[in-house]
């Protein structure tokens, strides 16, 4: 950003204020103030808004200095004038930035895990399905059993080292580390979707097996009613968001597979877009996994009752998601980045644009 040169101010407690010198030194700095202002928020870069508040702030010291030394009253007037145009601007700006966090995730985020319905599907039988089939296969075939490690590590894992994971750290260190990396692997698998799907797929389907290699363990041992006591209250939301993040990853692959009407990279870049919206939504998800994680799974808390907060969180995930992403879809959003400023572009209650649309 472009540095705003002021001079500085004669202090209140000197001599009296040279206006005609004042007004020489300074009126450049009110001039562009007064311009940026009339451009209107809409109009400025980032930049620019960063450029006018420092205005903003300076103008408002000359104001308050020019009423303190009593000087012209047109000049007071104009500086009145100048400040409180600029900060109705620049309030106006932080105010649509708020709107338009609120906005990204009541419309926005619901609208393209929506668009990516198809792809969520997808995503969840990718994981859901080789975890059913390893955690079956696992739990009645001794062979399979006796191939995922050694009977005394075995015996380990289910009496005790798959529980006491939960409690290796303090609550707010654990939960932390496990949002990290729950991130990390959201970003990885919506990243590896350029390579054809091939590699996203393969991060579902690796994770799935992992999950169904615990659950059988626990089955072959018995211990059915305790794995389902330590996964459920986290596992739902949190495999939930690697699902989203999966169809995100899948839906990017697809662009370039198959793209339609445009050309591939057209195509990525329209995915794209919406894609990462899915990635940067799903943070708040895992941060509210990873929670549950830290604070609720190892708890002394009833099997129930932890099981229910993992229910509740899940059932009002894809509530969420459902209701607000199906109410947008119906207004012409698909959840693209800078989607709504197109539309609203176009004027207050039209469609987006057909480019932002789904094809």
């Amino acid at each position: 950003m472009a540095t705003v040169p002021v001079a500085p101010l004669e202090s209140a407690a000197g001599p009296p204020v040279d206006v005609d010198r004042f007004i020489a030194r300074n009126s450049p700095d009110w001039a562009r103030l007064e311009g940026l202002a009339r451009r209107g928020a809409g109009s400025l870069s980032p930049d620019e808004v960063q450029e006018m508040v420092a205005l903003y702030q300076r103008t408002s010291t000359h104001l308050s200095h020019a009423r303190t030394e009593r000087a012209d009253p047109a000049l007071v007037a104009r500086l009145t004038r100048t400040v409180a145009t600029a900060s109705g601007v620049i309030y106006s700006t932080r105010s649509r930035s708020l709107s338009g966090a609120a906005r990204f995730f009541t419309t926005t985020f619901p609208a393209a895990v929506w668009h990516a319905r198809r792809f969520v599907l997808a995503a969840a039988l990718l994981l859901l399905v080789p975890a059913f089939v390893v955690g079956t296969w696992v739990a009645t075939s001794d062979a399979a059993l006796e191939a995922s490690g050694p009977e005394a590590v075995r015996e380990a894992y289910v009496e005790d080292d798959f529980e006491a994971y939960y409690s290796s750290a303090p609550a707010g260190q654990f939960a932390t580390e496990v949002t990290v990396n729950n991130i990390q692997v959201s970003i990885l698998a919506f990243a590896a979707g350029v390579l054809f799907c091939v590699v996203t797929a393969g991060i579902l389907a690796y994770n799935g097996a992992n999950v169904g290699v615990a659950g059988g363990l626990f089955a072959a041992a018995g211990e059915q009613p305790s794995f389902w006591g330590l996964i459920l209250p986290h596992g739902l939301l949190e495999l939930s968001a690697v699902i989203v993040a999966g169809a995100a990853g899948l839906a990017l692959g697809w662009a370039i597979v198959a793209p339609g009407d445009r050309s591939r990279t057209e195509a990525l870049a329209e995915e794209g877009r919406r894609a990462a919206v899915m990635v940067l939504g799903l943070v708040l998800a895992f941060v509210i996994a990873g929670a549950i994680e830290g604070f609720v799974t190892p708890s002394g808390l009833p099997t129930w009752a932890r099981i229910a907060v993992g229910v509740a969180a899940f059932t009002a995930f894809w509530t969420y998601v459902w209701l607000l992403g199906r109410a947008a879809a119906t207004r012409g959003y698909t959840g693209a980045f800078g989607e709504h400023e197109l539309a609203a572009g176009h004027g207050a209650g039209q469609r987006p644009p057909r480019a932002l649309r789904s094809r």
